[in-house]
This record gives C-alpha cells, sequence and structure tokens, in this order.
C-alpha cells in the first residue's frame, strides 16, 4: 500500500528536502507540498468532501509553518480530519515540546534536520494509525456519511460548535445587537448556544444583557491549558439559558488577550456548545483578526450610507491583505435597510465584493429603545420588524435546531438552512424561522460555504475591483444609483400614490390656468380702452367721435370676449377717455363667468 504524505512547510528550500527526504522512503508518495495553513486546511477540506480515499494518511507540519502556529495547526487537523495522522518536524524535541504535541493530536514528533531512519519510524507508525482509524469509519457507514460530512461542514467530530463571528463596518451599525438576537434565537431553538463578546475595550454585551459578573474573557488569557472546569467558572449563565464571556470591565485588560490567547479561548467554547456568537466589535487587533479568521461564517454590518459601505470596503480590503478571509467568504448584512435609500444591497455587493445576506433589518429604533434602555434585549417584542428580521437571519445561517422555531412562526419565505459545526443534516428541508418569520428582502446571494477555517490566499479582485477606489464607488453611487425597482408590490404602491394625488394635481392646474385667464382678460381690457380712446380724438374733428370709440374697442377684441362687453366714450375738457368692461370666463371662453367684470380705462387729447 502507498502512502501519501503532505508535506506543509513554508521555506520553498526547506520544502525541496522534506520532499526529496519522503521520495526515499518505501511505499511512500509524496504530494506538492502546502506553503501555509490556510492552503493545508483547504486542501484537505476540498479532498474530504468527495471521499475518504482521496485524503492523503499523513501531514507533515514543518515548526515554521503560517500564519496559524504549528500546534494550533496540528489541532486543527486533528479535530477536522480524524483518519489523517500528524508529524511534527521541529528543532525542539524536549519533553514539553512533545506532550503539547501530543496533546494537540500529534501523532508523532520528528527532529530537524530530518534523518531516514526517524522519519522512516515517524511515518509507519502515522500511515498505521490512520489505516485503523479508516477501517473503524468505514465499518459505521463510511467515511462519507460521517467524518467527510462533518469535514464539509468544518467539524469533524460530535460537540465542536458553529462558530459565528460578528464584526462591523464602523461603530454604530448594530454588531452587538445583531450577535445578541443571533444568539438568543439559536437558545430558543434548543441549541446549547454562547455569547462572547470580543469586542475588548468597549463590549456592550452585559450591558444589553444586565448583566454584571466578576470574570471575563481576560481571565482566561493567561491559562494555557483552558479545562471545562475553568471555563465553566468564566462562563456566565444567562436567563435565558445562553453562556456569556463578557470582555473585561477594564479596557485596558483587553491587551491580554492576543491571537493565542483568542484561538485557545474559541476552541474551547466550540467544544463546548453548539453554537458560538462572537461579537467582534468594529476595531480589528490580533485576537479579532484570529476569531474572523476561526469563524465557521463570519458577518460584516453595514447600514446602507456612504460611509458604512467605505468602511465596509475597507475591511474586506484589510481582512485579504492580512490573509484573515477572503471576500468571497465574508457575508455582508444590511442593517437599517430600506427601500427608498440609494444604496441597495446590490450596490453593496458589488462594491465590496462579498455575499450579501438575503435578509435585510429594517430601520426601526422605536422597538429597541425601551429594551436597549432597560437592557432587556432577551424582551424585544417577538412581533417587531427588527426582532423578525434577525431571527431569520439567524434560520439563514443555520444556527436555529432543524424543524425548530421560537414561537411557532414560519418565515414567508422557506430557506434551506445550510448547517455548519454541530448544524444538523445540511440536507434538511426548509428550516421553519423562530418567532413569527422572515422579514426578509429579496434573496441577493446565497450562503457563504460552510467550513471556513483559517482563510487565507492571495487577495483576488472580484466584482468589487471594478470601482478602483473608495472615491469612485461613492461617484457611481452619486451619479447613477435610483432605488432598484422592486417586485409588483412597489410598482403597486406607486400607482396607488398617483392615483391620490391626481385630484390635488388637478385643482392646482384649475387653479393655475384660471388666474391665466383673469390676467389675459385685464390685458385685454386695457388695449381696448387704448384703442378706444385713440380713435375717438382721431375722429372728434371730422366725423362722430362716440361712434369710432365703440367701434375701436370692441374691433380687437376676441369673439367670446366681444359678447357682452361694455364701451363708454365720454368728453373732459380736451380728453377723452374711454372706460372698456368685460367678463371674465370660468375655465374656458364662453363659459359662465366670473362675478366680477375686468374694467379697462385709457385717455387720449384732442389733436388740434
Amino acid at each position: 500500500m502507498v502512502t501519501r504524505i503532505q508535506p506543509a512547510v513554508s521555506d520553498p528550500d526547506a520544502a525541496r528536502s522534506v520532499v526529496t527526504l519522503l521520495s526515499q522512503l518505501p511505499d511512500c508518495e509524496p504530494v506538492p507540498p502546502a506553503i501555509d495553513s490556510t492552503q493545508l486546511l483547504d486542501t484537505l477540506t476540498q479532498q474530504a468532501a468527495e471521499s475518504l480515499a482521496d485524503l492523503p494518511e499523513v501531514v507533515l507540519v514543518h515548526e515554521l509553518i503560517g500564519p496559524l502556529p504549528a500546534l494550533e495547526l496540528i489541532r486543527e487537523v486533528a479535530l477536522r480530519f480524524p483518519a489523517v495522522g500528524v508529524i511534527l518536524a521541529t528543532q525542539d524535541t524536549s519533553p514539553s515540546l512533545f506532550s503539547a504535541a501530543m496533546d494537540a493530536g500529534a501523532r508523532g514528533v520528528a527532529g530537524l534536520p530530518l534523518s531516514y531512519d526517524e522519519l522512516a519510524a515517524r511515518v509507519g507508525a502515522a500511515s498505521g494509525w490512520s489505516s485503523g482509524v479508516r477501517r473503524h469509519l468505514e465499518g459505521f457507514g463510511g467515511y462519507g456519511e460521517g467524518a467527510a460530512g462533518a469535514a464539509r461542514n468544518g467539524a469533524a467530530a460530535a460537540g465542536n460548535g458553529l462558530v459565528v463571528a460578528v464584526t462591523g463596518a464602523k461603530g454604530g451599525v448594530g454588531v452587538t445587537l445583531t450577535a445578541v438576537q443571533l444568539a438568543l434565537a439559536a437558545r430558543a431553538s434548543g441549541r446549547n448556544a454562547a455569547l462572547v463578546d470580543m469586542d475588548l475595550q468597549a463590549g456592550d454585551v452585559a450591558s444589553y444583557l444586565d448583566v454584571q459578573f466578576r470574570r471575563s474573557v481576560a481571565d482566561l488569557a493567561g491559562i494555557r491549558d483552558i479545562s471545562p472546569r475553568v471555563l465553566q467558572d468564566a462562563v456566565y449563565t444567562h436567563e435565558s439559558g445562553l453562556g456569556l464571556l463578557l470582555a473585561p470591565g477594564e479596557g485596558e485588560r483587553g491587551e491580554e488577550v492576543d491571537e493565542r490567547a483568542a484561538r485557545q479561548i474559541i476552541n474551547a467554547m466550540r467544544a463546548r456548545f453548539e453554537v458560538v456568537v462572537i461579537d467582534c466589535g468594529t476595531q480589528m487587533h490580533s485576537a479579532n483578526a484570529a476569531v474572523v479568521e476561526m469563524a465557521d461564517s463570519a458577518l460584516l454590518l453595514t447600514t446602507p450610507d456612504v460611509v458604512s459601505v467605505r468602511g465596509a470596503k475597507r475591511m474586506v480590503r484589510l481582512w485579504e491583505r492580512l490573509q484573515v478571509r477572503k471576500a468571497e467568504e465574508t457575508l455582508t448584512v444590511v442593517n437599517r435597510a430600506s427601500r427608498h435609500t440609494e444604496i441597495q444591497p446590490q450596490l453593496i455587493a458589488r462594491i465590496t465584493g462579498t455575499l450579501v445576506a438575503g435578509t435585510t433589518v429594517p430601520a426601526n429604533f422605536k422597538e429597541l429603545q425601551s429594551a436597549v434602555d432597560a437592557g432587556r434585549m432577551q424582551d424585544l417584542d417577538p412581533k417587531g420588524t427588527v426582532r423578525q428580521a434577525l431571527w431569520s437571519l439567524a434560520g439563514e445561517l443555520g444556527l436555529v435546531a432543524p424543524g425548530e422555531n421560537g414561537a411557532g412562526g414560519r418565515g414567508r419565505r422557506g430557506r434551506q438552512a445550510k448547517a455548519g459545526k454541530g448544524g444538523g443534516d445540511p440536507a434538511a428541508g426548509p428550516k421553519s424561522l423562530p418567532e413569527g418569520g422572515s422579514t426578509s428582502g429579496p434573496q441577493h446571494a446565497a450562503l457563504p460555504p460552510g467550513p471556513s477555517s483559517h482563510r487565507a490566499g492571495p487577495p483576488s479582485h472580484r466584482a468589487g475591483a471594478r470601482f478602483g477606489s473608495d472615491r469612485g464607488a461613492v461617484a457611481f453611487v452619486r451619479r447613477r444609483l435610483a432605488p432598484p425597482p422592486q417586485e409588483g408590490g412597489d410598482r403597486g404602491s406607486l400607482s396607488v400614490e398617483f392615483a391620490g394625488m391626481a385630484p390635488l394635481v388637478l385643482v392646482v392646474l384649475t387653479l393655475l390656468w384660471q388666474c391665466v385667464l383673469i390676467g389675459y382678460t385685464f390685458s385685454l381690457a386695457g388695449n381696448a380702452a387704448d384703442e378706444a380712446a385713440r380713435a375717438a380724438t382721431g375722429a372728434a374733428a371730422y366725423g362722430d367721435p362716440q361712434g369710432a370709440c365703440e367701434s375701436a374697442a370692441r374691433e380687437h377684441l376676441p369673439a367670446k370676449w366681444r359678447d357682452g362687453s361694455t364701451v363708454s366714450c365720454a368728453l373732459g375738457g380736451n380728453v377723452w377717455k374711454a372706460d372698456v368692461d368685460l367678463k371674465t370666463p370660468i375655465l374656458f371662453p364662453g363659459a359662465a363667468g366670473l362675478p366680477f367684470t375686468v374694467n379697462g380705462e385709457a385717455g387720449a387729447a384732442e389733436e388740434g
């Protein structure tokens, strides 16, 4: 039997020497080395999704592998791929290091520089152990239904919980509210759920749930081995049944929680709880970066405004540069959404290059204010639009147990929940959503892939790259965007609004037209009086000035104004005065007249 060996070596020179030595071992076939921890985990996940036969029997981890430390990487491989034997190659072969490697799940430790005999012995032992485990798994229904299914969802063993990281594009976008409600939804569905506050300097989970507790996440930072008893002492059990691991009350203590401590804490929490929701706040540091990297699902909260969307794009690009998480593996959630805003979820997806959740959260602070002020977020109105939207989002993420809901209500739109770690059967049908159903908008994107631990890779330029810069994205919003056309309901509401406005528009147009007719009548009366006065003075010396006056006044009047007009001419001294009265029509000439007439007067002196 040929033993396939997967090296994980960052240094190219070391990788060549390792592959050369492995190829000399009898019945051994080294595969192309993984250059970092992310590539290794992604490769193993893809192979496990196919079948047990595609996985290598042995993984050789070099001590300088990154970005995940070697022991943490061994622990991840051992948890997620139990049928793979892991060997650590290290210069430190002390008993303490050997013990730590065994605790992490390694099947052997080989000293650097590698020797043929020692490496052959370690590979043989690890390969034999891997073969035995695979026979055992196949005897219980096959790896495809057991460990492979778990690996596809990011969990290789029972009790390995689903981790959801919630972070924000900037302050005030609703990160803590979302994290609290997602955890409450998971707990209400019957799952063993926990909420961790990793906003280390400004965490508000305790305020939102009115909790005072002496322990915090900082108390676990200095402990190298977090036992179940130690974790139990640090976790506060809320009246809702949630397990709470709070941020330190003194912000400066947040510096005690580094990347190593964060990874250890999250691994301990996911080992005890089925669902672990983590409030990462909006400030990125090493601990939060580790949480986002380890999470099965990473949510990025934003509001539909230029500043927040710009912050979301900046956060996604930061994660990619630091090889924390790829854009396409991030799920953006739009809070305070409205169809009247210029920035809609489709545009946010294009700008950030991320997926956008099908559920959007509406703006309704009045619904939240009393619960926030009282620190009773668990008492949020189940019929409120915000609560329903957030619990619907929990169903979309697969945080609620299959067939369970909070209050017996189903969402209007059935979705097949994609189960993550501990999330049940991924092939299950549409989930019942808690508390009265869904307020989700159009489904803008599918859910991100289930497993997503330690993602990395070079930054990729996807849909959001077309904007080139934040300035380009903002210009695009201001220049081109109008609210996108909604489905039939919006067209119907527009028709109703237009029908309601039509009578008012007609009244205004009628009044304006009537004002035009009145003004035109004044103009006709004044012009007719001028013509009449001049005609009278011209005819005074040789003819009938009175007749000439009346004839000249009516000559230029339109027929509808001529009928019913009154013209009078009189001589006062040596000045002929003409007086013309016209009736003002209502709406159109020839109709009934207004109850007043328009008078035009003019005078002209006799000639000679």
